[in-house]
């Protein structure tokens, strides 16, 4: 069974340490990484998808992918995507800046989710960078 995988490296701003509030993590308007989320209708004001991840232990975890898009409907400024509701996740982890924190999608739609402490090291090999700590993670 394929799976599609993505994966961010964790910054202050993501675990909460710089104290600032933010509406979760940005997620960079790359085709490559956008086609793990389901997609979300333009049309509508700030769409929304509710996502059920599963962690390592079997527990699981609603995470949402949002499209801020107030420019768009003359509301605001805003034009991005987020993937909010995860300061839980990264709190009980213990999650820390530099660590990574991944995402996978089986073809059957089944979501879970993972980290990796940023002591583990990473080969690098198979892997194409994006912007933001971002990175689609081949197979």
């Amino acid at each position: 069974m394929e799976t599609k995988s993505v994966s961010k490296l964790l910054s202050a701003n993501d675990t909460g340490e710089t104290g600032g509030h933010q509406a979760g993590m940005l997620v960079p308007k790359e085709e490559s990484l956008l086609s793990f989320f389901p997609r979300l209708d333009s049309a509508k004001y700030n769409p929304r998808a509710h996502l059920i991840f599963i962690d390592e232990a079997g527990e699981k975890w609603e995470f949402a992918f949002i499209y801020y898009n107030n420019r768009l409907h003359g509301r605001g400024t805003r034009n991005e995507y987020r993937l909010t509701r995860m300061t839980k996740y990264i709190r009980q982890a213990g999650l820390v800046p530099g660590d990574e924190v991944i995402l996978n999608r089986d073809t059957s739609g089944t979501y879970r989710v993972s980290y990796r402490r940023k002591t583990s090291g990473s080969s690098g090999k198979n892997v194409i960078r994006l912007g933001s700590g971002w990175r689609v993670i081949n197979i």
